[in-house]
C-alpha cells in the first residue's frame, strides 16, 4: 500500500501485490499523480486498472485524462459512473434574449454560401473527434458486497455513508500472499456492515478527518460544518478512536489515519486519539500508527 495523497485536495493510493498494481482513486491532475508515483519508485505504465470509491473531485480530479494516457480500464459502481459523469456535463440554462440571438445566428449561418457550410461542418467534424471529458478506454462496474478479481487480487467492496452517489470502501486481498489491506476513509460513522468487512485486515487506510471542537470552532460556514457532522460526511478522531478501542479486532500490522483535514485538525491530535483508544485494549498488541499527508506520499507499507 503505498498513499500518494490523503486530503480534501485529493486522494489516491496504489495497491500491489505480485505483478498487480492497482491506483485507488485518482484524486489529482494527471501530471501530479504521475510525479508522486516516480517519488516511491511506481512505474505508472505498470498500474493494471483505477477503482474509483466516488465521483466527488477530491477523487477524480485527474481520472480521465490519466486513465486515456495509460489506456487501462477503471472500475465503479454504474451509479458513480453516471454520477462523475453528469458532474463534467455542463449544464447551460438560456434566457429569452439568448434564445433570441441564438435563432438569429442560426438563420445568419443558414444563408451562408456552400462553400462556408462546407468549412463549418469540416470544423464541427474536428471537434466532435476529440474525446470529450467523460471519455475512458475501457469501464467496469462493479457492485458494493459482491467481489471481483483484478489480476493477483481480489478485491471486495463495501458500502460507506457518504454523501455521493454510490459509495465504497474496499478491502483487497493478495491471494497468493494472504495479505489483506483495506481503505475506509469519506464515511460519516462506521455502520456495522463496514465494522465486519475490516475484520482480519494487515493494513488498514482510515478516516481521522477532524478534531471535534476544532471543527465548531473554525472558519467553515455552519452548512458546511453541519455537512462534516452529519452521518454522511467524514469520520472525526473522536469517532475514529471509538471504532478502534471497541470495534477493532487487533489485527492489523499498520493502520493510517488519512483524509486529514488541514483546517480543522492537527496530526498529533489525530494520532493522540487513536493510540490512546488502541492503548486503552490492553489484550492486543499495539500497531504502528502513521499518518497519510496531502502534499507528500507516505513511504510503502511493505507486508
Amino acid at each position: 500500500m503505498t498513499i500518494l495523497a490523503s486530503g480534501s485536495k485529493g486522494n489516491a493510493t496504489v495497491i500491489a501485490a505480485g505483478s498487480t498494481r492497482l491506483l485507488v482513486d485518482a484524486g489529482m491532475s494527471c501530471r501530479e499523480l504521475m510525479k508522486r508515483m516516480a517519488l516511491v519508485g511506481e512505474d505508472p505504465r505498470s498500474l493494471d486498472a483505477i477503482l474509483i470509491t466516488h465521483e466527488h473531485v477530491d477523487h477524480v480530479a485527474g481520472l480521465s485524462v490519466l486513465a486515456r494516457r495509460l489506456k487501462i480500464p477503471v472500475f465503479f459502481t454504474e451509479a458513480t459512473h453516471q454520477a462523475w459523469k453528469r458532474m463534467l456535463t455542463p449544464r447551460t440554462t438560456m434566457t429569452y434574449t439568448q434564445w433570441v440571438e441564438k435563432v438569429q445566428r442560426q438563420k445568419q449561418e443558414s444563408a451562408r454560401p456552400a462553400e462556408d457550410a462546407a468549412r463549418a461542418e469540416e470544423l464541427q467534424a474536428s471537434v466532435r473527434e476529440r474525446p470529450s471529458l467523460a471519455s475512458l478506454p475501457c469501464v467496469e462496474y462493479f457492485r458494493a458486497g459482491q467481489s471481483f478479481s483484478v489480476g493477483e487480487i481480489d478485491v471486495n467492496p463495501f458500502t460507506i455513508p457518504h454523501d455521493a452517489a454510490d459509495p465504497c470502501g474496499f478491502v483487497f486481498h493478495a491471494r497468493h500472499e494472504s495479505i489483506r489491506m483495506a481503505i475506509a476513509t469519506d464515511l460519516g460513522y462506521v455502520p456495522s456492515n463496514v465494522k465486519m468487512a475490516l475484520r482480519g485486515v494487515d493494513a488498514l487506510l482510515l478516516e481521522s478527518n477532524h478534531d471535534l471542537e476544532m471543527l465548531k470552532d473554525g472558519p467553515y460556514p455552519w452548512s458546511v460544518k453541519q455537512r462534516v457532522l452529519s452521518r454522511v460526511g467524514h469520520l472525526s478522531n473522536a469517532a475514529a478512536a471509538e471504532f478502534l478501542e471497541h470495534d477493532y479486532d487487533g489485527g492489523a500490522h499498520t493502520i493510517v489515519l488519512g483524509h486529514l483535514s488541514e483546517q480543522n485538525n492537527l496530526p498529533a491530535l489525530a494520532s493522540l486519539a487513536a493510540e490512546q483508544a488502541i492503548g486503552r485494549r490492553m489484550s492486543m498488541p499495539e500497531p504502528r500508527v502513521l499518518l497519510a499527508s496531502q502534499h507528500s506520499p507516505l513511504a510503502p507499507i511493505t507486508l
